[in-house]
């Protein structure tokens, strides 16, 4: 029996490594995708520990490149089929926006929200031809909750959600199911920007800003395991019935969406502002 096509883009780390993984021991055969296919090297040996290595095939894809998805594409067209697609491929831009260029904004949205688009639109074809298919977008509790120093992150996650509300409307009638799975805190390199963000001494927002990093290296502990959300992925993209729109995970993640609907914003901007004592 042939094995249905999943797509995975930023596959070398993190989420996508391991979404990789899990939907290949789910049965699915994997395109891995990722800007700098010399980074393969984990992802491969953990394939060769699972015994899936025969069904994780390694593909460059820059997503803010339209070449690059338009060589891709190209590529596409010798499956029979593409089932699945996970957008994965991220990063979280730190700074207080002040502080930020908008040329670091811009290719903060180039790649958590452009490329998604993107990628979307090159596979969208595929799977319209087979009125059917799957797509999971890797969103962040930041896309439902802004954070102070995440600024341009959280607009880009924000905008996913919006996205992802339309297109899941606009495919519904040829048989393409939209996701967002919303993770909090979880053991990942995303944050290497964040834990690397240069405190100036006469920046107004020192103070804050030192603040902000003890609170995440604090946090730190409490992280979850990444290999939930691959398994939570992995299940969106097998489950037999229509998935949901969204999927939030991780600790605490549940309780404060709760919060935030029914107490409202007041008392999160007052609970936030006490942690970060500024």
């Amino acid at each position: 029996m042939r094995r249905k096509t999943a797509i995975v883009t930023g596959s070398s780390s993190g989420f996508g490594l391991l979404c990789a993984i899990e939907l290949a021991l789910e049965g699915f055969s994997v395109l891995a995708t990722m800007r700098d296919v010399k980074k393969a090297k984990s992802l491969l040996d953990l394939a060769k520990e699972k015994n899936v290595s025969e069904y994780i095939n390694i593909e460059p894809l820059d997503v803010t490149s339209s070449v690059s998805i338009n060589q891709f594409k190209t590529l596409l067209s010798s499956y029979p089929s593409v089932d699945v697609l996970v957008n994965n491929a991220g990063f979280a831009l730190g700074g207080f926006s002040e502080e930020l260029s908008i040329e670091e904004i811009r290719q903060q949205f180039e790649t958590n929200f452009f490329g998604v688009i993107a990628v979307t639109n090159a596979v969208l074809p595929f799977m319209r031809a087979k009125r059917t298919g799957r797509i999971i977008n890797m969103s962040s509790i930041s896309g439902r909750m802004g954070f102070p120093g995440l600024s341009a992150y959280s607009a880009s996650k924000h905008a996913l959600e919006g996205y992802s509300e339309s297109l899941r409307l606009e495919l519904k009638p040829f048989g393409i199911n939209v996701s967002l799975i919303e993770p909090g805190s979880y053991q990942t390199n995303i944050w290497s920007s964040v834990d690397q963000m240069e405190i100036k001494a006469d920046s107004p927002y020192f103070s804050y800003m030192n603040s902000l990093l003890n609170e995440i290296e604090s946090g730190k502990t409490t992280h979850g395991n990444p290999l939930e959300v691959a398994k939570l992925a992995a299940q969106i993209a097998s489950q037999p019935k229509s998935p949901k729109l969204r999927y939030p995970i991780g600790k605490d993640v549940k309780k404060n969406l709760f919060l935030k609907n029914i107490l409202g914003w007041e008392l999160i901007e007052a609970a936030i502002l006490k942690t970060l004592k500024h």
